[in-house]
């Protein structure tokens, strides 16, 4: 039978006490027995710590409810573990100033037990086609997530009388101690190895999920992909992820990342399209206009001027992909033009460039023709 004394006794109160009356008792009783104010009584500290843990019980309701029910010998043992109560610091000025009462509460993390858990986050990628990346699309995927067990609907147990409530952290999931460390208290808490942090223990397991209330099973999910969208983007889908174990949690979120393939000539900046375009010297002396297949569905037009020079870029606005996230309009082609060279020259044809060949040069000599280039490029 335990010896400790009545914690109503320590704090001077009947069993019908109000949570107001437990407090200005305790703060009265630790006034008195604070060491500070008893340096020379050897029995002060003993007691202070007595009225510390007197109003850690019966200022929670859930651990007050217990001992109100069993007393001092509770079923799964103190709350306090083996080592006892280790008491907490508390000044003076905490007494006179309120500030105690989150010290009290973090012992049992506030009165309840832990927080409802919440299910892994998923990722997955997903590749879709350059057009699409243009157009944008509604997709839809399945995959095998660890959802809720239909089976046992989440409970792990073959039987709805198969759970019980774990003796050891009571059901909190959470066991909390204080230890002292030299001249220093901590608060350590962790999860109960009994139960996993669970708060329950499964005595006749699911079958079909071996008890942990959730199974992998195929899932379809239908989602948008945004038009302009890059590579690298993810999407969330909250709520689709796996389940959590605890039955009262949040399932976590999916996340599709997304991967567009490459595009036969394009490449992209952002939403500007970038391309080469080779083009004969003819007609980068004459000029001409060029058609090409666009994305748009509409024939793209690059307009090479007369006199244009190898390296050179033509810009044609408003024709590249759309802007992401609600922007308005779209982003630009530029199209450097390169120069193409012929594989094979027929014997005439090599004539007739041998007798253009004074007309085709510029007149001026290597030196100067070195100069002017480099004059142009350095202005560009």
């Amino acid at each position: 039978m335990s010896q400790k004394r009545d914690y109503y006794e320590v704090l001077g109160l009947d069993r019908k006490a109000s949570d107001p009356d437990i407090k200005k008792a305790f703060r009265s009783k630790a006034r008195e027995f604070h060491p500070d104010k008893n340096p020379d009584d050897p029995e002060a500290e003993a007691r202070f710590k007595e009225v510390q843990e007197a109003y850690a019980i019966l200022s929670n309701p859930d651990e007050r409810r217990k001992y109100d029910m069993f007393g001092h010998d509770r079923p799964g043992g103190s709350p306090w573990g083996s080592g006892g109560f280790q008491g907490v610091n508390i000044s003076i000025d905490d007494l006179f100033g309120g500030g105690f009462d989150s010290i009290f509460s973090s012992l049992f993390g506030g009165g309840s037990r832990q927080r409802p858990s919440r299910g892994a986050d998923l990722l997955i990628r997903h590749v879709i086609s350059f057009q699409d990346a243009f157009t944008g699309l509604d997709d839809e995927i399945e995959i095998d997530v660890l959802n809720r067990c239909d089976s046992c609907e989440g409970s792990g147990s073959q039987t709805p009388d198969g759970i019980r409530v774990c003796p050891t952290c009571d059901g909190r999931g959470r066991l909390t101690r204080i230890e002292r460390i030299g001249p220093f208290q901590q608060q350590v808490t962790q999860d109960c190895r009994a139960c996993g942090g669970d708060g329950r223990i499964i005595q006749n397991p699911c079958k079909n999920c071996n008890g942990e209330g959730r199974a992998e099973q195929p899932k379809k999910v239908k989602f948008s992909v945004p038009a302009g969208i890059e590579s690298g983007t993810r999407l969330r889908l909250s709520g689709h992820g796996e389940s959590p174990r605890d039955q009262n949690g949040k399932p976590g979120n999916l996340y599709i990342e997304i991967e567009v393939e490459e595009h036969d000539w394009f490449e992209r900046d952002g939403s500007d399209l970038l391309m080469a375009l080779p083009v004969s010297y003819v007609d980068l002396v004459l000029g001409t206009n060029i058609e090409i297949p666009h994305i748009d569905d509409s024939n793209l037009t690059v307009s090479i001027s007369p006199g244009s020079k190898p390296g050179e870029t033509v810009t044609i606005p408003n024709r590249g992909l759309p802007y992401p996230r609600g922007g308005r309009g779209r982003g630009a082609v530029m199209v450097l033009l390169k120069l193409s060279m012929p594989n094979k020259l027929s014997r005439s044809t090599k004539k007739q460039l041998n007798e253009l060949k004074e007309d085709l040069a510029s007149g001026a000599s290597i030196t100067d023709d070195i100069i002017n280039e480099a004059r142009d490029r350095r202005r560009s």
